[in-house]
């Protein structure tokens, strides 16, 4: 069997790719960088002040420089991106370069829009402030999710670790 290759997942905000990469990570006993703290961590503002403040494209040249920052950090063999970093071409090209697995989950919208309205007790995501407005983002971006090698579902019913489980098997066959 040979090394698990490093491990980008994407999908749409609500998908589970934080809770899955952190789950992936620990199952890997490996570090894990999520790419919405690292812009974060190089603005000093979180993504919505970032995109409220400056725009959704300056928002994205961030993002792509913390992807770019984090694909050099060789430690890390997880990283999680926001849900807009996939839909890139450049960040695709990237993660391809350093000879990561791309993985998508494809959770279906009525799932990632519970768990987004679970959540507006904190502060709300920036792309998706009403419903409608986040339903087509989710269609538009599908076409760049399906370009991911590796698709796994999300359910109600699977967890975490069943899907990090998932993702460990498949990757280990590549």
């Amino acid at each position: 069997m040979s090394e698990t290759p490093r491990i980008v997942i994407t999908g749409f905000m609500g998908a589970g790719k934080t809770t899955v990469a952190r789950e992936l990570a620990r199952a890997l006993a490996s570090p894990f960088i999520s790419l919405d703290e690292a812009v974060a961590e190089i603005e000093r503002r979180g993504p919505r002040a970032l995109i409220d403040e400056e725009g959704e494209d300056y928002f994205r040249e961030a993002e792509t420089r913390a992807l770019r920052r984090a694909l050099a950090d060789e430690s890390a063999r997880v990283i999680d991106t926001g849900g807009g970093a996939w839909t890139l071409e450049r960040n695709r090209r990237l993660v391809a370069e350093h000879g990561c697995l791309a993985v998508w989950l494809d959770a279906p919208f009525e799932l990632c829009w519970r768990r987004i309205e679970s959540e507006r007790g904190g502060e709300p995501r920036p792309l998706a402030r009403e419903r409608e407005a986040a339903r087509r983002l989710f269609e538009e971006r599908l076409a760049s999710y399906r370009l991911a090698p590796l698709r796994v579902r999300v359910t109600e019913g699977r967890s975490a670790a069943q899907l990090a489980a998932r993702i460990v098997s498949a990757a280990s066959a590549k």
